[in-house]
């Protein structure tokens, strides 16, 4: 099976970034990947963009699939939680825009910490079950595409989509639509390589439950799920 996935995936992130470049070469200016809202607005902005709408909506399908491993696979609940928790800080992330233009300013880094504060202290209070679900799970290639997804959206989007980077490079030529749509295309990356991963985690973690015996406790709960449905 996991022959026919890989495949799968690179046909439809193909597809897609097929049809993101076909759409602007196409029709200049689609993907509004650099939007001036007033004015006197020179600098503009990519949160309007296609890009920024489909990123969003990969991380909820992630956040998703966590959310499914903590809530049916208890002994994975340790290692769902803060990867779910990861994913609701990226979303509340890719809405900061809009939280701090309609809501309230800065409004965005309040809800980011009270996330990042439940994760840790979750994390914290259950690290040694964290240990054990890790050792249960690993190696996991799932792990390692969203490690990898991480390190495009922490790291590599941010030294390569960094401003100063690209006006030296351009110089005097420098046009910020440049490194708007550079980012926006990096980020994409990086989050598709996080759901591959959180497919691919979710995936191995039903494998693995199915070919584990379970707990006692485990199974009278899934018995007790199973007769109320």
């Amino acid at each position: 099976m996991v022959w026919i996935r890989y495949p799968l995936y690179f046909l439809f992130l193909t597809l897609v970034l097929w049809a993101l470049t076909w759409l602007e070469v196409t029709y200049p200016g689609s993907l509004q990947l650099q939007v001036f809202e007033n004015p006197g607005d020179v600098r503009g902005t990519s949160e309007y963009s296609v890009l920024e709408i489909i990123q969003p909506l990969i991380i909820a399908v992630c956040g998703l699939l966590m959310g499914w491993v903590a809530l049916r696979y208890p002994s994975q609940r340790p290692l769902a939680f803060p990867f779910g928790g990861l994913a609701i800080a990226f979303f509340i992330r890719e809405l900061d825009y809009f939280l701090d233009r309609y809501i309230a300013d800065n409004f965005w880094q309040v809800l980011l910490g009270i996330t990042a504060a439940l994760v840790i202290a979750y994390t914290v209070r259950h690290r040694k079950r964290l240990q054990v679900a890790l050792a249960r799970i690993w190696p996991s290639p799932g792990l390692m595409l969203m490690f990898a997804g991480a390190f495009v959206l922490f790291s590599f989007v941010r030294l390569v989509g960094h401003e100063p980077l690209w006006q030296a490079i351009m110089g005097d030529s420098y046009m910020r639509i440049v490194k708007l749509a550079l980012e926006e295309f990096i980020e994409l990356l990086g989050y598709f390589f996080w759901l591959m991963g959180s497919i691919e985690y979710a995936l191995q973690v039903r494998a693995t439950a199915a070919r584990d015996p379970q707990p006692a406790a485990v199974r009278r709960r899934q018995t007790r799920l199973g007769r109320r449905s």
